[in-house]
């Protein structure tokens, strides 16, 4: 079972009968992922965000009402949707510039989860969120490289960059 949170706050269930041959099954998002990440919230900056992305050598950082995701911010999104428009950083806040369509992954689904999703939809970051909606890791790209094979890895790299 793999989520999608609208940009509605809704969340939407998508299954997906694709597999990655040879992933450990067992191994649970859980195991995997990198816990408790650093978030902001809406009304934070972007070059908070910017910071905290250099600060701690990510290039996403999630946005949080409390503890529920709510959008995330990629570096990407900071040159595409601040610089690139000539908007002055300090004025425009990681709110204005979030995505809010995103895609996640509860942390009991297993490896082969992450992958299907990652390839399907294209990216490099899973915000792993509970039930409801809290925020409780990141699993990435890297993670997904260091616990599968190459052959699964090379796969999904080639269908996230389609």
């Amino acid at each position: 079972m793999s989520f999608a949170l609208r940009g509605n706050g809704h969340v939407i269930h998508s299954d997906n009968n694709e597999s990655f041959e040879g992933v450990n099954m067992a191994e649970s998002i859980r195991d995997v992922m990198t816990s408790n990440p650093r978030s902001l919230e809406s009304g934070s900056s972007a070059v908070e965000a910017a910071r905290l992305m250099r600060d701690e050598d990510v290039g996403i950082v999630p946005i949080v009402e409390g503890k529920k995701l709510v959008g995330t911010v990629t570096d990407r999104d900071i040159v595409t949707r601040v610089v690139a428009e000539g908007k002055t950083p300090e004025s425009v806040t990681v709110g204005d510039i979030a995505s809010r369509e995103l895609v996640t992954i509860d942390p009991q689904q297993d490896l082969d989860d992450a992958l299907r999703l990652m390839a399907r939809h294209q990216v490099r970051r899973l915000p792993v969120v509970e039930e409801d909606g809290k925020l409780v890791g990141i699993v990435a790209q890297k993670d997904v490289a260091m616990h599968a094979s190459e052959a699964q890895t090379g796969e999904v790299v080639e269908d996230i960059s389609r």
